[in-house]
């Protein structure tokens, strides 16, 4: 297949472009810069910064978005998350309308941001989206991608969770402590943590694009989330080392701002979407996720 990936130079967009090339799929990747992209990404794959030079597109997976994870969420930054959501997926969907021959899926990514804050019952792609600002971001963003389907194109919507891999991601920024001794939950440590490991999501996108019959929403998250107090325990146990020391949540709010709130709150997702389609997790549970992980990192290390 002809494969356009937007966002492909991110850390999952890396990934999943290594293994499309894998499965022997051509991929271009839209970029606004081909020679940072030229670094990152291997020679076989073609780039472009215009999408007026594109056509005979079989597919597009779209993980374009600014790192919600990264600075202090003023008004400029607000703004910035939301163009380079909805703004970079409304050009897609002009390019689209333009083009003779319609690509046959849009894979568009989301988050379970979309879910909104702390709670103890589970929530599904059954469930509303919060009134938040993540919520509604994400919401936006799922139905400017849904306008493809006017236009005859299959549309899924795949929220991610948090998403962990031996390179890069949040688990990165979350080790060095944790090597030290020095980690531990954040807040009252009460907070789910609905996190994916990144083969997991990457085989799940590759699974979406394929099935014609694949379509909606799906939650791209483990089938079993972890309190932020377990998670803590969990990475403590794989580097064996202790994860005692909290992370007091007025410290994370003065920090980060509004932003701590990504940290302080999060709800409880089940990929139950994914499950009802036949998909098999390969790391279901955080253990054989953080041994895979560690395993790795000491490998290339």
């Amino acid at each position: 297949m002809q494969i356009l990936v937007t966002g492909g130079t991110g850390f999952i967009g890396r990934a999943l472009v290594a293994e499309l090339l894998a499965r022997r799929h051509s991929i271009t990747v839209l970029t606004r810069s081909i020679t940072a992209a030229a670094r990152l990404l291997p020679a076989t794959v073609k780039l472009t910064e215009s999408l007026d030079r594109l056509n005979g597109v079989d597919a597009v997976i779209n993980l374009a978005g600014e790192n919600l994870g990264e600075g202090r969420w003023t008004a400029a930054r607000k703004r910035m998350f939301r163009e380079s959501r909805i703004g970079t997926t409304q050009k897609l969907l002009d390019w689209m309308a333009r083009v003779a021959v319609k690509p046959s899926a849009l894979i568009s990514g989301s988050a379970i941001g979309y879910y909104g804050l702390l709670g103890a019952d589970a929530v599904t792609e059954s469930d509303s989206a919060a009134a938040d600002f993540v919520g509604q971001l994400c919401a936006d963003w799922e139905r400017k991608a849904v306008e493809a389907e006017t236009l005859g194109v299959r549309v899924c919507r795949v929220r991610i969770g948090i998403v962990l891999g031996p390179k890069g991601g949040a688990l990165a920024k979350m080790l060095p402590p944790f090597k030290l001794g020095l980690g531990g939950p954040m807040g009252s440590g009460r907070q789910w943590m609905s996190w994916i490991h990144l083969d997991d999501l990457v085989a799940l996108i590759c699974e979406l694009l394929m099935r014609k019959d694949a379509q909606g929403a799906f939650n791209a998250t483990a089938p079993n989330p972890a309190t932020n107090a377990e998670f803590s325990q969990a990475l403590g146990a794989a580097l064996n080392r202790p994860a005692r020391l909290p992370m007091p949540a007025l410290l994370l709010r003065t920090m980060l701002g509004e932003m701590a709130d990504l940290l302080l709150t999060g709800p409880r997702v089940l990929p139950a979407h994914a499950e009802e389609i036949g998909f098999e997790f390969q790391y279901p549970t955080l253990e054989s996720c953080l041994q895979n992980i560690i395993r790795r990192r000491l490998k290339s290390a």
